[in-house]
């Protein structure tokens, strides 16, 4: 099931728009109900302004209504076992819980599985601000 996962990502990398940084990223997520939904990096001329590969992925995802992220595939052309950045990840935990897998890639597929919540062991959380 990773390797699909990556292979989404990877066709979204294929449409990234990075014509500043030269750094496309992919990123897929899946839903509990089986769900894919991808995004690639898109950059603007007021850089960096533009958004990352998770944040168009998770822009899909909420407007074809959510759910639970239990998958999150993450690639990138240029640079194997690329992670979320930090903004990314404390996006993804706003969706997505502590044990979520994170498939950490090279140009061939999966070569790390790790857990959001190893990624972000310390995430903010919204019923803080409730």
């Amino acid at each position: 099931m990773a390797h699909d996962l990556f292979l989404a990502a990877r066709a979204a990398m294929a449409k990234a728009y990075a014509p500043y940084s030269k750094f496309p990223v992919g990123a897929a997520l899946r839903t509990e109900d089986g769900r894919v939904f991808a995004g690639a990096n898109i950059e603007v001329a007021s850089y960096p302004e533009g958004w990352c590969a998770e944040t168009t992925a998770l822009g899909h995802y909420v407007m074809a209504g959510g759910g639970q992220i239990t998958e999150i595939a993450v690639t990138a052309e240029r640079m194997a076992r690329i992670t979320p950045c930090g903004g990314c990840r404390q996006r993804l935990a706003e969706f997505a819980g502590p044990e979520a897998k994170l498939y950490l890639c090279d140009e061939t597929g999966v070569v790390e599985t790790v857990t959001l919540g190893e990624m972000l062991p310390y995430g903010f959380k919204g019923e803080i601000l409730k």
